[in-house]
């Protein structure tokens, strides 16, 4: 195999072991000595961290987890590696953050990486994402929901903005990762919620299910 495809295999392992490492779960032992994922919402993910481990740890938990996605494509890039193992890097950190290997692969959705994955492909998409997250949080009470439509800002932005057809195409792809993982956890909530206005329009922000 040439170097670049040696490049490339090492940049998307690397993009892995990133992803992998379980910001959350070493969190919520430190600051409570518990196994996040057993815990709330059960997810070893930032939110859930914010709601059980408090504001400040959660908070340090999904700037680690955005980081990982912004690194796993950084170095890529600086390690030469071409633009589809660059792709498959970000993919492998936010695969590895939902199947990690040192905790049995059993993690997180992959909301942050992916976020951390879009920000370092389109920055544009940052001030953007981050008012379509505070209006529907204003409406919804419900940061999981807001974010998730914000996320959806990233596809329009390749589009529109950087006039990418592959960017287009690869934050579609992705989109799907969370939104596959989270369908067990969705189901859940609309049960217990009863409805689908309570389910998507909160109380409150700890008004949780």
């Amino acid at each position: 195999m040439t170097s670049e495809v040696w490049i490339g295999i090492a940049a998307v392992v690397l993009g892995y072991f990133l992803g992998s490492i379980p910001s959350a779960y070493i969190a919520g032992r430190m600051v409570k000595g518990i196994d996040i994922r057993t815990v709330g919402s059960k997810n070893m993910g930032a939110m859930n961290s914010i709601y059980s481990l408090g504001i400040v740890p959660g908070l340090t938990v999904m700037a680690a987890d955005i980081l990982k996605g912004v690194a796993s494509m950084g170095f890529a890039q600086l390690m030469g590696a071409p633009n589809i193992a660059m792709f498959l890097a970000g993919t492998a950190a936010v695969l590895g953050h939902s199947f990690p290997v040192w905790l049995g692969f059993r993690g997180g959705k992959g909301g942050a990486p992916l976020v951390g994955v879009f920000i370092y492909l389109m920055p544009w998409g940052i001030p953007i994402g981050l008012s379509i997250f505070g209006i529907m949080l204003f409406f919804t009470h419900f940061p999981t929901l807001s974010y998730s439509i914000g996320l959806l800002c990233f596809p329009f932005i390749a589009w529109l903005i950087h006039g990418r057809g592959d960017y287009v195409i690869y934050s579609c792809l992705m989109l799907l990762i969370p939104l596959l993982l989270y369908i067990p956890r969705i189901k859940e909530m609309r049960s217990k919620s009863g409805n689908w206005k309570h389910f998507a329009v909160r109380k409150n922000l700890k008004d949780r299910f």
